[in-house]
C-alpha cells in the first residue's frame, strides 16, 4: 500500500465526526471494530464483526477462493462452507457453524 495514500486515508478518518461514515474503498483492519466498540455502534449488515476480523473481510477470501470453481452451484457450496469456516470461532455456537459446513462441503463433495 502506498505510505502517503494510508497516511491522507488515516487523516481523513480520524478527522470525521460521525463514527458511522466510511468513504467507500478504505478499510483499516481493526479500526471499525475499535470504532464499534468505543461508541457502541455496529453495522451487522455492511461490516459485522464476525466477517472483518483479521486483515481481510471474509467476503474478498471467498470471491477469490471460488473464483474457479466448475459452475456456480459448485462455487455457492464452496462458499458457504468457507463462510461458517472463517467465522468458526467467533460466534456463539463453534459446533454448529462446523456442522453447517460440513453439510455445505459434504454437498459440493456429492456434486463432484
Amino acid at each position: 500500500m502506498d505510505y502517503d495514500k494510508f497516511k491522507k486515508d488515516l487523516e481523513e478518518y480520524r478527522d470525521w465526526d460521525n463514527v458511522n461514515f466510511k468513504p467507500k474503498g478504505i478499510y483499516f483492519p481493526g479500526l471499525d471494530d475499535f470504532v464499534n466498540t468505543k461508541y457502541g455502534k455496529s453495522d451487522a449488515v455492511n461490516s459485522p464483526a464476525h466477517y472483518t476480523r483479521g486483515t481481510q473481510e471474509a467476503i474478498e477470501i471467498i470471491e477469490e477462493a471460488i473464483q474457479d470453481a466448475p459452475t456456480p452451484k459448485e462455487g455457492m457450496l464452496q462458499a458457504q462452507a468457507l463462510k461458517y469456516l472463517l467465522r468458526l470461532w467467533l460466534k456463539d455456537d463453534p459446533k454448529q457453524d462446523a456442522e453447517k459446513a460440513r453439510w455445505y462441503l459434504n454437498r459440493l463433495i456429492d456434486s463432484l
